[in-house]
C-alpha cells in the first residue's frame, strides 16, 4: 500500500506544480516582515479554502497565522488518529526580501499537504489520519511557533514536518539554541569639548561592552556564537551621549548551555557600566529558540525517500550555525526539519539567495523535497511500529537533554 500512496503523492504534486510555483512566486514578489505577512497569509488561506474538504481557520491565534485541517476519515477507540502537521513559514528579511527562502518553505508545506491528502483519500479501508497545515509567522524575528505552542496549537499533533532551503540537501543539520539580549546604557549629556568631565559617556560603555564581548570570544566553546550591533550611539558628535543601546544574540549547541553563556555575557555588559559610571538595563525581548532534537527514524525514512527521488545526501552534512523556532517544536513532539538544495551555492541571508529563491530553477528541488516529506509521512502513518519507534527516538533525545552535562 505504501508504494501506491507514494505514487499518488508524486502524481498530485506534479499535477499541481504550476499552482504551487505561483503560490511561491506571489509570496516571494511581496516580501513581508514577521508579524505583518498579510498577503502571504491570505494567499495560503485562499489556496486551502478552494480545496475540497479542508477546514480553514484564518488568523489562527496570531494575526498572520492560519490552520487548515483535513480528516480523519475514521478513528475511535482502538484505532487512534495520527495527526500529521505540515508547517509553513513565509516571513522575509528587512531590506533583502526572501533571502532565506521562506516562500519555498510555504510551498513545500502546502505541496506536501496536498499530496498527502490526495493519497490518503484513496486508502481502503481509510486510515485514521488527520492532516494539519499550520502557517507559522515571524520565524526570523519573534518565534511564531513558540506562540502557537503556548496557545495549544500542537496539543493534538503527533508528528511535525517542514523543510528549509540551504546550500545542500541534509536530513538533519544541527542548529543552535539562541537568546536575544537588549542592553541599554544611560549616562549624562554634556558639551563634549567645553566640559567633558561633567558628562557620563554612554557610548563609551557600549564600546567597552562590544570589546569585552570580542575578547570573550576566544574563550568560548567552538560551537558557541555571540554577535551583535550598537543600535544607538548618540545624536551629535559635540554632545557626550547620554544613551546607547546594543542588541546581541548568544547561541549554544544545546538550550541547556545558554545560562552559562548568558552569565558570561552579562558580566561583560555590567563591567562596562561599572567602568564608565553608567546605569545599565539588560533585558530579553524575545523567545528562546531551542536547538533541534534529532529523530533517527524520521531522518532515515526521509533519506530513503529522498534517494528514491534522486536526492544526493553528503556523507558529512556539516553544521548549521543558525537557529529556528522549529527547535521548540522538536522538544514537545517528534519532528523533522531537513534542509534542501535549491540550485545555487549562494549563502542564506544574501541578495543572491533572495534571487535564487524566486527563480524557476528552484522549483524542481522544492517540489522534490515536498514529495520526500509527504512520502516520509506515508511510511509512518502506514506502520504503527514505525510510529512507535519515532516516539521512542523522541523520548531518548529528550532524555539526553535532561542528563547532558554542561
Amino acid at each position: 500500500m505504501e508504494k501506491q500512496l507514494k505514487d499518488s503523492v508524486r502524481r498530485c504534486i506534479d499535477a499541481r506544480k504550476v499552482d504551487l510555483h505561483n503560490l511561491s512566486r506571489d509570496i516571494w514578489s511581496r516580501p513581508e516582515l514577521g508579524g505583518a505577512e498579510t498577503c502571504a497569509h491570505d494567499r495560503l488561506v485562499d489556496l486551502f479554502s478552494q480545496e475540497e474538504s479542508w477546514t480553514v481557520e484564518p488568523h489562527y491565534t496570531l494575526p498572520t497565522a492560519f490552520r487548515a485541517t483535513w480528516g480523519p476519515v475514521c478513528g475511535g477507540e482502538g484505532n487512534p488518529v495520527v495527526n500529521v502537521a505540515l508547517l509553513c513559514e513565509y516571513d522575509a528579511l528587512p531590506g533583502i526580501g526572501h533571502a532565506c527562502g521562506h516562500n519555498l518553505i510555504a510551498e513545500v508545506g502546502a505541496a506536501a499537504a496536498l499530496g498527502l491528502k490526495a493519497a490518503l483519500e484513496q486508502t481502503e479501508p481509510p486510515l485514521a489520519v488527520k492532516l494539519t497545515v499550520l502557517g507559522t509567522p515571524a520565524e526570523e524575528s519573534d518565534g511564531g511557533k513558540i506562540d502557537l505552542i503556548q496557545a495549544g496549537a500542537f496539543a493534538d499533533v503527533d508528528l511535525a514536518l517542514m523543510a528549509h532551503p540551504a546550500q545542500k540537501d541534509a536530513a538533519l543539520q544541527p542548529t543552535l539554541a539562541v537568546l536575544e539580549i537588549s542592553v541599554k546604557y544611560r549616562g549624562k549629556a554634556c558639551h563634549a569639548s567645553a566640559y567633558p568631565w561633567k558628562g557620563v559617556n554612554a557610548l563609551d560603555a557600549a564600546v567597552l561592552a562590544y570589546n569585552n564581548i570580542s575578547v570573550l570570544r576566544q574563550q568560548l566553546r567552538p560551537d558557541w556564537r555571540i554577535h551583535g550591533i550598537i543600535k544607538h550611539g548618540g545624536e551629535r558628535s559635540n554632545v557626550i551621549p547620554a544613551y546607547s543601546e546594543l542588541n546581541y544574540c548568544v547561541r549554544t549547541t544545546w538550550v541547556k548551555e545558554l545560562p552559562e553563556l548568558k552569565a558570561k555575557v552579562e558580566a561583560c555588559f555590567r563591567a562596562a557600566a561599572e567602568a564608565t559610571g553608567c546605569q545599565v538595563e539588560i533585558s530579553y525581548p524575545g523567545h528562546i529558540y531551542y536547538d533541534i532534537l534529532p529523530n533517527l527514524t524520521l531522518e532515515g525514512l526521509y533519506k530513503n525517500n529522498g534517494k528514491a527521488l534522486g536526492i544526493q545526501f553528503p556523507e558529512q552534512p556539516g553544521k548549521f550555525s543558525g537557529s529556528t523556532d522549529f527547535g521548540n517544536v522538536s522538544y514537545i513532539i517528534p519532528g523533522i526539519h531537513p534542509f534542501f538544495y535549491i540550485g545555487t551555492d549562494a549563502l542564506n541571508h544574501t541578495e543572491e539567495y533572495a534571487e535564487a529563491a524566486g527563480a524557476e530553477k528552484a522549483q524542481s528541488f522544492t517540489l522534490r523535497t515536498a514529495k520526500a516529506l509527504a512520502m516520509t509521512a506515508v511510511d509512518v502513518v502506514c506502520s504503527p511500529d514505525l510510529l512507535t519507534q519515532v516516539r521512542e527516538d523522541f523520548r531518548l533525545a529528550k532524555l539526553k537533554t535532561e542528563i547532558f552535562d554542561t
